[in-house]
């Protein structure tokens, strides 16, 4: 299988920069930089192999084809949706969150 292009929309970026910003805050540069190379690896690991993610919010949201993949020692989980031509990343959320409501609406 050909690798895709791992395309993150403006609110998984969004995500991504408060998750940072809570890390720098609360545990310093270190760890906000082994959560963006747990993130790196989990982009590298959905763009060869998109369909090892699980669909257990796809059933529960009836979205089709969304998957979502952990980002390694992180609480959070990368959701994503396999198209055609590239990967993607819709939202990249704290496991502990209300993920349904989350993904629901967007604006959150």
């Amino acid at each position: 299988m050909k690798r895709k292009p791992v395309v993150l929309r403006e609110r998984a970026q969004r995500d991504i920069e408060d998750a940072v910003d809570h890390y720098l805050a609360e545990a310093g540069p270190a760890v906000a930089l082994s959560f963006v190379g747990a993130l790196e690896d989990v982009r590298t690991r959905i763009g060869g192999r998109p369909g090892s993610g699980s669909l257990r919010y796809a059933h529960e949201l009836d979205i089709p084809g969304l998957r979502f993949q952990p980002a390694g020692k992180f609480p959070y989980l990368v959701f994503y949706i396999e198209r055609e031509t590239e990967i993607d990343v819709l939202r990249v959320l704290h496991g502990a969150r209300d993920i349904p409501a989350w993904i629901r609406e967007p604006g959150k």
